[in-house]
């Protein structure tokens, strides 16, 4: 004759009477908590996003954009000029200084210098450079204190003629702030 046992803490249905098992009511937190930190984490890369940087590349690109050819019919021009300029930015309060010369290493006078010192990712520190000639070629401007990291000097040469004020040569420079 055959014995059976008998365990009394078994249940037929596979789970246990001490609730061990994951139910629905778990399934459903667990999904909650899951989106939850989801939705949280955008939410901060979205704010981070929106608010460190525009996404704006350029002012008005559709106006750039049908003045293209004019552009780089004009940075041609400005090749052919053969000038170059020595630009010198100081790591404290002090002034910029640029010196221009021609291809034969004369010095360019009678130009109205403008420019713009500022952070390669925001436009909030952005500085203007009202430059002075100060003596012939060596063009100065004023500007405060250029903390640490990486700058942009922006610079545009304008010769006045009888029809009004040409812009002739551009220049784009990145710089590196020493503390």
């Amino acid at each position: 004759m055959a014995s059976i046992r008998v365990d009394g803490n078994r249940n037929t249905r596979g789970g246990s009477e001490s609730g061990g098992g994951i139910t629905g009511r778990h399934v459903l937190l667990g999904l909650i908590a899951f989106f939850g930190v989801v939705f949280a984490v955008n939410g901060v890369f979205l704010y981070q996003a929106l608010s460190t940087h525009t996404g704006v590349v350029a002012n008005e690109p559709y106006r750039k954009g049908l003045e293209y050819n004019q552009r780089i019919e004009a940075d041609a021009r400005q090749q052919a000029l053969g000038w170059t300029v020595d630009l010198t930015v100081p790591d404290h309060v002090g002034e910029v200084r640029a010196m221009m010369v021609d291809a034969n290493k004369r010095p360019v006078t009678g130009l109205r210098l403008v420019g713009r010192v500022g952070r390669p990712s925001t436009g909030d520190l952005d500085r203007a450079l009202e430059f002075k000639e100060a003596s012939a070629g060596t063009y100065i401007a004023p500007v405060t204190v250029l903390e640490e990291g990486t700058w942009i000097v922006e610079l545009q040469a304008s010769e006045l003629k009888s029809d009004g004020e040409a812009v002739v040569w551009r220049m784009r420079k990145r710089i590196w702030q020493k503390p």
